[in-house]
């Protein structure tokens, strides 16, 4: 596969991944009319993390770093027969573990809210209970929506598999459309809590017709001795654990959140859609248009390792070029953003200034985070699920420890408002990040060799986004501040002109072959 088929697959990606993304925010432009920050607010986001966690964990994390890899493999040496079984048997182990999982999430309930949540009393803890009951079996079906992601991504369909979750946002948002004005604000929580297993159903079912015909039916067996099955197998808990630091870190940030003040945990919720827009944009579409190819590289260890640093090293650039500017974006313009997507209904200006603070502090970590995952596909692509496994363990030590030194220690020692720990926390995981980061590069380079991005094209990177947050800064003082949708998008459109056309006159590629695009 050519760096342009690349390209053109991580656009793909990229697509899928924008349109659900939009409809995540509109989602969350909504829910945050009706809700704000309040204690319904606080409850769905700290329920919504255990079943999300388990359906990313055991569906998108664990198929992306074991099954894709052995899956290729077999496609690319031309054994279809054992790859549909290898497939039908990955269906039925997912189907026996999360229908296990999913019964004791909800009669587990309440033992697991006390862990996600154990600064959660009253209303708070009752209501974050009956969600979680409510969410668990929309899981177990999502899980089975990543097994079919995992199909498409392996025959290079990646359109589909990525804009599914569009009908899960749709029918979210339906239930608020259509019950927000008759109901309670606890009563409509819970209908939005029901809508979101309606749409893990459709999310599930609109990628089935695409996935059937390339297995020629629906394969289920229970070949669990097979060699490919027994490979999946013992790369699960090394996935698990690797491909889910990032779940695993926000659930961490979860549970310190809800020894903060009200509204701590939906503050945070709503800093990490945006803070993840450009990870899943530009990080998750490269990353996951690359472990197919990744996987199928074959011939000496040096051709291997010749082929993997060509492959990374367009990957770090490309997500170079479209992360750093949203950084800079996020830390300098990220009230502009938060006002125009949030502020309206229960979500006030004070709300949009405590979000912005979360998002300045998910900033230090956003490049490390993208890159890390392009890291940690190189190595699954490797059949090494194992050194991303003990790197993601020592993030999530270190993402605790400083956790609870930033977001509840530094406050207290400072003596200023308990609501900047939300900030200390976020800063808390991009430390982390960027530690797993450089120790996945190094390890790394001991295998392929140096990859590294030239010196002068990073500059001009950094360069351009520095001189667009200029302009754009410029442009929201013109606008006296008014942050409001109209100018925030007109402050922001500033910034991506200018960024564009400052990294095209430096000569950063992709710049140029976005604008040949």
């Amino acid at each position: 596969m050519s760096e342009g088929r690349g390209a053109s697959a991580s656009f793909l990606v990229g697509a899928g991944i924008f349109l659900s993304r939009i409809a995540g925010l509109i989602r969350q432009k909504f829910f945050a009319y009706y809700f704000g920050t309040s204690i319904a607010a606080d409850a769905f986001n700290a329920a919504f993390r255990i079943p999300n966690m388990l359906q990313t964990l055991f569906g998108e994390g664990v198929l992306s770093a074991s099954f894709i890899p052995e899956y290729s493999r077999l496609l690319a040496r031309g054994d279809e027969v054992r790859a549909r079984r290898l497939a039908g048997a990955v269906a039925a182990a997912l189907a026996l573990v999360s229908s296990i999982v999913v019964l004791l999430g909800i009669l587990a309930a309440p033992l697991l809210v006390g862990l996600i949540a154990p600064g959660f009393t009253g209303e708070r803890r009752e209501l974050t209970i009956l969600f979680t009951r409510i969410l668990f079996p929309g899981a177990g079906l999502l899980v089975f929506s990543a097994w079919c992601l995992g199909i498409l991504n392996s025959h290079r369909k990646f359109f589909i598999s990525y804009t599914a979750p569009v009908l899960w946002n749709l029918a979210t948002i339906a239930a608020l459309l259509i019950f927000g004005r008759s109901n309670t604000q606890y009563r409509l929580a819970e209908i939005f809590a029901w809508s979101s297993v309606v749409g893990s159903a459709l999310q599930f079912g609109i990628q089935l017709p695409f996935v059937i015909p390339l297995l020629r039916g629906f394969p289920f067996n229970t070949h669990f001795r097979d060699e490919s099955t027994q490979t999946v197998a013992r790369n699960f808990v090394p996935a698990f654990i690797s491909r889910g630091v990032v779940q695993i870190s926000a659930f961490i940030d979860a549970y310190i959140a809800s020894w903060l003040p009200q509204g701590s945990v939906a503050t945070i919720a709503y800093a990490q859609v945006l803070y993840t827009l450009p990870v899943s944009l530009f990080g998750m579409a490269v990353s996951a248009s690359e472990l197919p190819e990744m996987s199928r590289a074959t011939g000496t260890d040096q051709e291997v390792a010749a082929y993997l640093r060509g492959r990374l090293a367009s990957g770090l650039e490309r997500i170079a070029f479209f992360v750093i500017p949203s950084a800079i974006a996020f830390l300098l313009l990220g009230d502009m953003v938060t006002a125009a997507l949030y502020e309206w209904g229960r979500f006030t200006r004070t709300e949009t200034i405590w979000v912005w603070q979360a998002l300045a502090g998910s900033t230090i970590g956003l490049l490390a985070s993208t890159w890390g995952r392009l890291y940690s596909s190189t190595f699954f692509a490797l059949r090494d699920t194992r050194t991303p496994r003990n790197f993601a363990l020592f993030r999530v030590a270190l993402n605790i420890a400083l956790g609870f030194v930033f977001a509840l220690g530094i406050p207290v020692w400072m003596g200023i408002d308990p609501k900047w720990g939300v900030l200390g926390l976020t800063a808390a995981s991009g430390i982390a990040g960027w530690i797993e980061y450089f120790l996945l590069r190094s390890r790394m380079e001991q295998r392929i060799g140096r990859v590294r991005i030239p010196a002068s094209r990073s500059s001009a990177i950094w360069g351009s986004a520095v001189g667009a947050a200029a302009a754009g800064w410029g442009a929201k003082l013109l606008m006296d501040g008014a942050a409001s949708a109209w100018p925030a998008i007109a402050v922001l459109a500033v910034f991506g002109a200018v960024y564009l056309g400052l990294s095209v006159a430096l000569g950063v590629p992709a710049a140029k072959s976005l604008v040949r695009r």
